[in-house]
């Protein structure tokens, strides 16, 4: 499990930002939780639905991140008593507390994207 401490000591005045972002890190460090949350954050998904959506992840990554994610109150997990057995995920309230942070981080990335592109077509020999 990725989880990172702020070493040595900030000014006191930034100590409660420093913390508060180690925190928010804590939770969705990973390489595919905040595109578990964006899917989860659309509507409930079962467990091969998300395999899908990700290529690239294996089901044993999927699983850690996934109970990662229900450890710090993200996501839900619920089985049903069927056969086969079914697991669906869904975000909690808190989980669904962060959709917002992940609209902006979303538009930040969309921009970010645009002014690579003009970048690299004003620098692209015409």
């Amino acid at each position: 499990m990725a989880r990172f401490n702020f070493q040595g000591e900030p000014p006191p005045e930034e100590l409660e930002e420093v913390c508060s972002l180690t925190t928010t890190q804590n939770v969705i460090s990973g390489r595919w939780k905040i595109v578990v949350l964006w899917y989860l954050s659309r509507r409930t998904r079962r467990f091969n639905e998300l395999h899908r959506l990700l290529p690239g992840i294996s089901k044993g990554i999927l699983t850690r991140q996934l109970r990662e994610l229900e450890e710090d109150g993200m996501v839900h997990r619920e089985v049903y008593k069927e056969v086969p057995p079914k697991v669906e995920y869904s975000l909690t309230p808190q989980g669904k507390s962060f959709i917002p942070a992940l609209d902006i981080m979303g538009e930040w990335g969309k921009k970010y994207m645009e002014k690579k592109q003009k970048e690299q077509k004003d620098s692209s020999p015409s």
